[in-house]
């Protein structure tokens, strides 16, 4: 049976991977795709990076990089080269980490994936603890079938409610196309009540958003 799946982000900061260097001396955010580990060492980076002669001449540059591809596409470059350097995060993958996607950003990394039950997540944090510059961002439920938006951001069934409603009638608009009392009446209870809820709601969101 499939334990609970668990959203994990990790940040790395001076990362040494070339395509973290090459943002660094070109002072630019680039999305890359979880780098594929070839058999003879050397590793895939796939990437999209915003028109930069900089980041191109760095990467092109570096020792380190073999086969490097570039190409325009609306304003941006997508580009695929082989590295010989190790990526930190390949260590974090080893322990069980299923990376999604990787944010560079002036010589800093952010990891977004996943890993399967805390067993798994406690080797991953044991290797992430014991790498230079690896730092854990968060730690959150992946949401799946059958589970609720209140189980995902751990808010109460009343409090879910009170955010939809207020939702559904455009109560967070402005100007707004409700007031508090009404959408109190649609749900059947105090204006006091559902401006309680409403709050305590938003606090416990804005928490786990803005940490």
């Amino acid at each position: 049976m499939i334990e609970e799946c668990l959203g994990v982000e990790f940040r790395v900061r001076d990362d040494d991977c070339p395509l973290a260097d090459a943002t660094r001396a070109a002072d630019i955010e680039v999305d890359a795709r979880p780098p594929q580990l070839r058999a003879d060492g050397y590793a895939l980076l796939q990437f999209t990076a915003p028109e930069s002669k900089k980041f191109a001449a760095a990467l092109d540059g570096d020792d380190r990089i073999r086969y490097l591809h570039l190409s325009a596409t609306d304003g941006r470059r997508n580009g695929r080269c082989l590295s010989k350097h190790p990526c930190v995060v390949h260590d974090l993958v080893s322990t069980g980490f299923m990376v999604e996607s990787i944010r560079y950003r002036s010589g800093s990394a952010v990891f977004s994936g996943a890993v399967v039950g805390h067993e798994v997540l406690r080797g991953v944090l044991n290797t992430a603890s014991e790498t230079v510059g690896v730092a854990l961002e968060r730690v959150y439920p992946l949401l799946t079938a059958g589970d609720s938006v209140a189980q995902r951001w751990d808010l109460t069934p009343a409090q879910e409610e009170a955010l939809r409603a207020a939702l559904a009638h455009d109560y967070f608009t402005v100007p707004r196309g409700a007031t508090a009392t009404e959408v109190a009446e649609d749900l059947e209870i105090s204006k006091s009540a559902f401006i309680e809820r409403l709050h305590r709601g938003e606090h416990a969101l804005f928490s786990q958003i803005f940490g």
